[in-house]
């Protein structure tokens, strides 16, 4: 009996070691697995704290810099990430910020809208004035000096104009200006006359059509635009060639320069701007701002005509291009002093010979007018009317006796040859332009002390 005691103590304690080792090998693998779990964790709790830092350093600023921009913003940096919800928090916060983000632009876009249309325009109305000082100077003084000095100031504040009406309509304004029809050579002389170097600009072509009254105004101040962008980024030396084009439902007005021309993402970001389908931000417009391509946009957007400068010029710089559809064309509208009345006239309607009214000239014809002044000018007509060869009334013509009002026959003149072809500006001085002016002057004054009938013809 005695003998099993040991044997039993020995098996005891046996037993009592093997339980120490099981509980010590599970202790082990617990604590290897919550260490691995802890490392997981760690893991995790690094990675997201770096998704944050990614954040807060990376992604949102590149969604704050870029509002309305089809920019590619950074994703996760940890892909373990993706389908969390952890992402979807992330998410919320960048679509959160995007909202405040573009509400914030919003509101800051508007507030420089109206404070620079307001200002653009009292400088357009301080313009105006001074314009019409100028017009008024100009008719008074003769003096070829006075006269070279008000052409100067004259062409330094119709680029200061139109500078002021570009803002104001990259700002929501409308051109301001009312225009009748105008010939497309006007169109184009008039935007020629708005910029600095005018003399550089040579018109090629010309074609047999008009502007319609309502586009007359934003088509000249869009070529403005693009002729100013011409002559800036060519060579002093070199001309801006201008060709107008007839085309298929429409015509075109066609400006190449010898410039340094545009890359490929120039090219790409121009032809954004130019469609007028891009959201524009004046606050993001550079500095200094380029507001030549989106006013140009603006125009051709808001009224119908495209733009396009996507062509090489033959001269190694830009050529753009305006397309004028249909719509915006007409036909010119002649003055023929003794044109013959429809046959549909009537007795009561005035007689073919009488003399016509003078018809005022346009706005784009104006300023086509200063433009031509540096023009040579075409010689008088000294062709007169032929007096009637039929008497105007005939007696007894009716059964009762009474007169009978003929027709008088339109006299008929020498058909008169087109006017010539404009001469480079650079062949003429600052004395004989004003000189010519001096003369222009004169002679609108003569004309306007000349006393009219009760009919409105002079005596």
């Amino acid at each position: 009996m005695k003998s099993d005691i040991p044997a039993v103590a020995f098996w005891c304690l046996a037993a009592g070691a093997l339980a120490v080792v099981v509980l010590l090998v599970r202790q082990q693998l617990i604590t290897r697995a919550l260490r691995a779990r802890n490392a997981t964790l760690e893991g995790r709790v690094k990675a997201r704290d770096e998704e944050v830092r990614h954040l807060a350093t990376v992604r949102l600023p590149a969604l704050a810099d870029a509002p309305h921009q089809p920019v590619l913003v950074p994703g996760l940096l940890d892909r373990r990430l993706a389908g969390t919800g952890f992402e979807q928090s992330l998410q919320d916060v960048m679509d959160l910020l995007a909202g405040v983000v573009d509400r914030a632009q919003v509101r800051a876009d508007q507030s420089a809208k109206a404070a620079l249309k307001a200002s653009m325009r009292a400088l357009q109305a301080l313009a105006n004035e001074q314009q019409m000082s100028i017009s008024d100077m100009q008719d008074r003084h003769d003096n070829p000096d006075v006269l070279r000095d008000l052409l100067e100031i004259d062409h330094a504040n119709s680029q200061f104009g139109r500078r002021a009406q570009a803002i104001a309509v990259l700002c929501g304004s409308w051109p301001g200006r009312q225009r009748a029809s105008s010939p497309m050579t006007d169109v184009v002389r008039g935007a020629k006359s708005r910029i600095r170097d005018y003399r550089r600009v040579q018109v090629r072509t010309q074609v047999e059509l008009a502007v319609v009254s309502r586009a007359v105004e934003p088509v000249v101040l869009a070529v403005a635009e693009l002729l100013d962008n011409a002559a800036r980024h060519s060579q002093p030396n070199t001309t801006v060639e201008v060709n107008l084009q007839p085309a298929h439902n429409g015509a075109c007005i066609v400006i190449d320069d010898a410039g340094v021309g545009m890359d490929g993402p120039e090219v790409e970001r121009a032809t954004r701007v130019l469609s007028g389908q891009q959201v524009l931000d004046v606050t993001r417009l550079g500095d200094p701002p380029k507001f030549g391509f989106p006013v140009i946009g603006v125009l051709a957007d808001r009224y119908g005509f495209t733009v396009s400068v996507d062509t090489r010029s033959p001269y190694g710089g830009v050529r753009a291009v305006v397309f004028l559809p249909s719509a915006l064309l007409t036909q010119i509208e002649t003055d023929d002093a003794y044109a013959a009345p429809p046959a549909s006239v009537t007795p009561s309607e005035p007689a073919a010979g009488a003399l016509p009214t003078r018809r005022p000239p346009s706005g784009a014809e104006e300023e086509s007018l200063r433009e031509g002044l540096r023009m040579p000018e075409p010689e008088p007509s000294h062709a007169q009317p032929q007096p009637d060869t039929e008497p105007e009334w005939l007696l007894g013509s009716t059964t009762g006796g009474l007169p009978k009002r003929r027709r008088r026959q339109p006299a008929t003149t020498q058909p008169t040859s087109p006017p010539p072809a404009p001469a480079p500006a650079q062949g003429r001085s600052a004395e004989e332009i004003a000189r010519r002016m001096g003369a222009f002057a004169r002679g609108t004054r003569s004309g306007r002390a000349t006393p009219d009938d009760d009919e409105g013809n002079p005596l």
